[in-house]
């Protein structure tokens, strides 16, 4: 494939086959209405189908999730298939220590009338997980070659792009398949949103690149509401360049950096999440719970807070019509520079991406992965905005703080804790001597 063959769509080709979760989002979507998914797995199977119908049942439009658990997710299936021997918990649901029989009647179960489960894992060579996922009647799953490997392993990224390679191409094999990049998400927080987008766009292209013809792209709130719709109308554009011929969507996770300690924060900032999805046009939404601060979410606090999104949604949707692209923050023109600069580095897409890296054309902010340059550098600027202080290599030019050369461990720490913060204050403001909620 040339960079002019990975380029731009200039004509929308015949629709793709859609699966069920593809089609579920569809419908959602034609009906003006946010689907609302958690993140959501346990090792026991009969805990696993009551969260799953409880999602299901929610008063909103949902999707279901099986998180997979971090044996499976590393490729450590001896000690998933001890744990679940042995009746041990799992931080997941073991999906290749079950099987596929087992998962097939767990499904069964609850997919169908509008509702579907996705596949979420972690995993830097996930081919394993998606044989038994596609054994066992599912179609969708998410990840990425960048984005499961640079935040969540030691794999080096060539090893990790040959085995996501041949994991779409495992998935594309069969019709209706949907994958969803992660590379929107990378570290979940102070990443300037431009190399959110250009990761999430650059990921499509690879899964196009190895057949999938269903796929989203994601986006993980950051800390400036205005920047955020920024972003997320910067990602449909380039989607819609670079991808117009397949089905596609976009998902916005709520922010994924330390919560809000009180309860009135956490629900102003799930609340804030819901309405920039609205706002956005956004399709789907992988929400977190009030609880995220405290302790692992109960089945009851997920369903909650999958509510809560999609009433606040629900009121918000009517401001996003008609809602035209800003130009402020200068989002979309840094993602193109990226995603041109990395497609012309080579032919193929995956080899591009490992070049990318290796130059520091791509440099994750605060990534410790061997394969990351580690020049780039982020801050919270006056504005609540995210910026470069630093870019090494990459084609995108740097607003470093005012006579600052480097920044410290002090500047790194309070902007982890900026957004929680600046939400358990507004909290407090609004209701004085609201109680911080116990650790």
């Amino acid at each position: 494939m040339t960079a002019l063959e990975a380029g731009p769509t200039r004509a929308p080709r015949r629709r793709p086959e859609l699966g069920s979760f593809a089609s579920a989002v569809v419908e959602a979507r034609r009906a003006g209405q946010l689907v609302v998914q958690p993140r959501m797995g346990f090792a026991d199977v009969a805990r696993m189908r009551s969260g799953l119908r409880a999602v299901k049942n929610a008063e909103a439009r949902t999707v279901g999730t099986l998180t997979i658990d971090s044996y499976t997710r590393v490729g450590d299936i001896t000690s998933s298939i001890r744990a679940v021997r042995e009746g041990t918990d799992l931080n997941g649901y073991p999906i290749v220590a079950h099987g596929a029989d087992v998962t097939r009647d767990l499904v069964a179960s609850v997919v169908g009338d509008r509702y579907a489960v996705q596949v979420r894992h972690g995993s830097a060579d996930p081919y394993e997980i998606v044989r038994v996922l596609l054994d066992a009647g599912l179609d969708a799953t998410e990840g990425g070659p960048v984005s499961y490997c640079l935040p969540y392993s030691r794999t080096p990224l060539r090893k990790a792009v040959d085995a996501w390679a041949r994991t779409c191409e495992l998935l594309a094999a069969r019709p209706g398949t949907h994958l969803e990049s992660f590379g929107g998400c990378m570290l979940g927080q102070l990443c300037p949103p431009a190399l959110l987008v250009a990761l999430s766009v650059l990921e499509g292209i690879f899964f196009r690149r190895h057949g999938l013809r269903s796929i989203s792209l994601s986006y993980a709130q950051q800390t400036h509401r205005g920047q955020d719709v920024e972003a997320l109308l910067a990602l449909r554009g380039l989607a819609a360049e670079y991808l117009g011929d397949l089905d596609w969507h976009i998902v916005l996770y709520t922010y994924m950096g330390v919560f809000p300690r009180t309860s009135g924060g956490a629900l102003g900032l799930l609340r804030d999440s819901a309405a920039l999805a609205a706002l956005t046009g956004t399709e789907r939404m992988i929400v977190k719970t009030p609880a995220e601060a405290h302790r692992i979410p109960t089945i009851e606090d997920n369903v909650l807070a999958l509510e809560e999104a999609a009433r606040t949604a629900a009121s918000f949707r009517e401001s996003a019509a008609g809602r035209e692209p800003s130009d402020e923050f200068g989002v979309l023109a840094e993602a193109r520079a990226l995603v041109e600069a990395v497609l012309e580095l080579h032919q193929d897409i995956g080899s591009a991406l490992v070049e990318a890296f290796r130059r520091g054309v791509l440099d994750v902010p605060y990534c410790l992965h061997a394969d990351n340059a580690q020049r780039s550098r982020s801050y919270i600027d006056s504005r609540g905005s995210l910026q470069w202080h630093a870019t090494g290599a990459m084609p995108v030019k740097a607003n470093p703080v005012p006579g600052r050369s480097r920044l410290k461990a002090d500047d790194l720490l309070g902007m982890l804790a900026h957004t929680q913060e600046r939400f358990d204050r507004a909290a407090l403001d609004d209701a004085p001597g609201r109680p911080v909620l116990p650790a």
